[in-house]
C-alpha cells in the first residue's frame, strides 16, 4: 500500500469521518430486451401500464422500443437499493403479459431485417423527438443490432463532507467544487487502469447467438447449435464485437482534468465527419435521421466504460452541466447482465464495486500519458477476449505480469477499503464480497463467464436456449411474488402521472422541432 493511500484511509477511519462513508450514494440502471415467448425481439409498443418512457422516473427505454431500462432511486443503503430494484421488477413483470425480459447482455433472436428492430418512441414533444432522432442517428451510423446490447450501469458518489476532509488534508486551496471534480476525474483514471479486473470478475457474455453477427467478419468459434464464442472470453459485449465503431476508434478523450475531458467532448460533438455528412441529417423523404453530421451527435454517443456525471436540468447538455456545476458522481457502464441473478446483478457485486471505487478514489492517480492510455485499453481488450486463459499476461507500468498476480495485488490493496466500509456500516458484507472475488481469481471456473459456458455445455444446448430458459426462470421468480395492493397502486399512480406529464410537455411546446434542435446543439 502506498503512503498516500494509507494516509487517506487513516483520515477516513477517524470516527467523525468514518460515519460519513454511510452517505455514499448508489443507483442502478438495468437494461433488458423485451422478448416474446419464442425468444424473439418484441414488436409491441412500450406497455401502457408502465407509463411514459419519456417521463417515468424508474421505467424507460434505451435504444429500442423493446430495450427496457429499469432505474432505481438514489439510495445510501445497498440493501434498500436492491429492495427498490426488486420492487420495480415485480411491478414491470406484472404488466408484461406473455412477454419476458431477456436475461443476457448479448441480444435475443433479432429480426432478419434491421428495419424491423423498432426504435424507441417518446411522443411528439420536442424533447421526446430529440431522443428519438438521436436514436435514428445511432441506427444509420452503427446499425441497429449493436444498439440492442444490454448492460448494467452502476452510479456511485462519495459524500461531499469526505471530499472536503481530503481537500483539507491535501492543503488544496481550490474551491470545493473544483477539488471534488478533479478527484472524481482522478478516480476515473484509476478505473481505466484497473477496469480489466471487473471484466474478469463480472464479465458474463462469453458467447452469443450467431444471428447477431450475420454478415460480419469475426474470429469466434462455433458452440453447439447456432452459437458462437471464444473459449476464454469474459465479455464479448465489451469487445470489438460489441460496443465499437470505426469512427470513435481514433477519438482520444483525455481524463487528466475535467477541463480536458470537457474539451475532448466538445471537440468530438463539433468535429465534422465526412461519412456522416454523406448521409445527411434528413432522409429522401425529408425526415430527420440524425441530429447533425459531426463525429458525435451528442456526448452520450461516446462509448465509454465509465463517465463523470452531473444531474442535468431540462434541455441542458451533460457537458455543460459538468462545466457549470462540476462532477457529482460517476457512472460505471461496463458491467454485463448476470444471467444467474434475477435482477441482473447481485448485492455482493455492489459491495465489491463500492470497495473498488473507493480504492480508485483514494489511491495515487497521476496523469495518464497517451502511451499509458493505450496500455490500459490493451489490458482491457485482452481480458474481455482472453481473460480466463491460463497464464494470461498483462502490461503493468511497462512490466509484464500475469492477470492473476496483478489481480491479487489489487485485491490486497482494496482489502483496506472493504474493511473501512465494513466498519462504517457495521457489517462484513464488503470483506465477504472481496473474498468471493479472490476465489474467482484462484479458480476461473467460478467466474460468471465460465459458468455460462459450463451451463451451455452441460445441457448440450445453444446460447439462445440457455438464455431463454434463464429468462423463463426469472419471470417466475418475480411473478411468484406479486406486489401487495398498496405498492401496486403506488406504481400505477406513478405510471398515470408520467403519461399526464408527457401530454403536458406535448401541449407546452412553443417552437417547431427544427428550431428546438438548433437551439439545443448551439449551447
Amino acid at each position: 500500500m502506498s503512503p498516500l493511500l494509507k494516509q487517506r484511509l487513516d483520515l477516513l477511519a477517524q470516527p467523525s469521518l468514518r460515519d460519513g462513508l454511510r452517505d455514499c450514494m448508489h443507483g442502478i440502471e438495468k437494461e433488458s430486451l423485451r422478448i416474446d415467448a419464442r425468444g424473439a425481439l418484441s414488436q409491441q409498443p412500450h406497455p401502457l401500464a408502465w407509463g411514459s418512457a419519456l417521463t417515468h422516473p424508474t421505467i424507460t427505454t434505451d435504444y429500442s422500443e423493446a430495450l427496457v431500462e429499469l432505474i432505481t432511486p438514489v439510495s445510501r443503503d445497498i440493501g434498500d437499493l436492491f429492495g427498490q430494484l426488486d420492487d420495480i421488477h415485480r411491478f414491470a413483470y406484472g404488466q408484461l403479459g406473455d412477454e419476458l425480459l431477456w436475461t443476457e447482455s448479448m441480444p435475443c433472436l433479432l429480426p432478419a431485417r434491421d428495419e424491423d428492430i423498432p426504435i424507441a418512441w417518446y411522443g411528439s414533444s420536442n424533447v421526446g423527438m430529440l431522443k428519438h432522432v438521436y436514436r435514428r442517428g445511432l441506427a444509420v451510423r452503427y446499425g441497429k443490432p449493436m444498439q440492442c446490447i444490454a448492460g448494467i450501469h452502476y452510479n456511485f458518489s462519495l459524500a461531499p463532507a469526505l471530499w472536503q476532509a481530503l481537500q483539507q488534508q491535501d492543503g488544496d486551496a481550490r474551491n470545493a467544487q473544483d477539488y471534488q471534480s478533479e478527484r472524481y476525474v482522478a478516480l476515473i483514471r484509476n478505473f481505466r487502469r484497473y477496469a480489466w479486473l471487473l471484466m474478469y470478475l463480472f464479465g458474463a457474455s462469453p458467447a452469443l447467438c450467431a444471428s447477431f453477427l450475420q454478415g460480419r467478419d469475426h474470429q469466434l468459434e462455433p458452440l453447439g447449435d447456432k452459437s458462437l464464442y471464444l473459449p476464454y472470453a469474459t465479455s464479448l459485449r465489451m469487445s470489438d464485437l460489441g460496443y465499437n465503431n470505426d469512427a470513435q476508434a481514433g477519438l482520444n478523450v483525455c481524463y487528466n482534468s475535467l477541463e480536458s475531458y470537457i474539451s475532448s467532448m466538445q471537440k468530438a460533438i463539433s468535429l465534422p465527419y465526412p461519412p456522416y455528412a454523406a448521409i445527411g441529417t434528413h432522409d429522401a423523404d425529408g425526415q430527420w435521421q440524425q441530429l447533425n453530421t459531426n463525429l458525435l451527435q451528442i456526448e452520450n454517443e461516446f462509448y465509454s466504460s465509465i463517465r463523470p456525471k452531473r444531474v442535468t436540468r431540462s434541455g441542458e447538455k451533460p457537458v455543460h452541466a459538468l462545466a457549470a456545476r462540476g462532477v457529482e458522481y460517476v457512472e460505471v457502464r461496463c458491467l454485463d447482465i448476470d444471467p444467474f441473478a434475477p435482477m441482473g446483478i447481485e448485492p455482493s457485486t455492489a459491495y465489491f464495486l463500492d470497495s473498488f471505487l473507493l480504492f480508485c478514489a483514494l489511491a495515487d492517480s497521476p496523469a495518464m500519458s497517451e502511451a499509458e492510455c493505450q496500455l490500459s485499453d490493451e489490458n482491457f481488450a485482452l481480458t474481455v477476449k482472453r481473460g480466463r486463459e491460463p497464464g494470461l499476461q498483462l502490461n503493468r507500468k511497462g512490466q509484464v505480469c500475469t492477470l492473476t498476480e496483478w489481480g491479487e495485488h489489487l485485491l490486497d490493496n482494496i482489502t483496506a477499503c472493504a474493511s473501512l466500509l465494513d466498519s462504517a456500516q457495521q457489517t462484513s458484507a464488503y470483506s465477504d464480497s472481496l473474498q468471493l472475488q479472490r476465489a474467482k481469481l484462484q479458480d476461473p471456473a467460478l467466474t460468471p463467464s465460465a459458468r455460462v459456458l459450463a451451463a451451455i455445455g452441460e445441457r448440450g444446448e445453444s446460447f439462445f436456449r440457455f438464455a431463454l430458459a434463464q429468462s423463463e426462470r426469472h419471470r417466475e421468480h418475480f411473478l411468484s411474488r406479486p406486489l401487495d395492493e398498496p405498492q401496486q397502486q403506488a406504481f400505477a399512480a406513478v405510471a398515470r402521472q408520467s403519461l399526464a406529464d408527457q401530454a403536458a410537455l406535448e401541449e407546452s411546446d412553443s417552437i417547431d422541432f427544427d428550431t428546438y434542435v438548433a437551439r439545443y446543439l448551439s449551447q
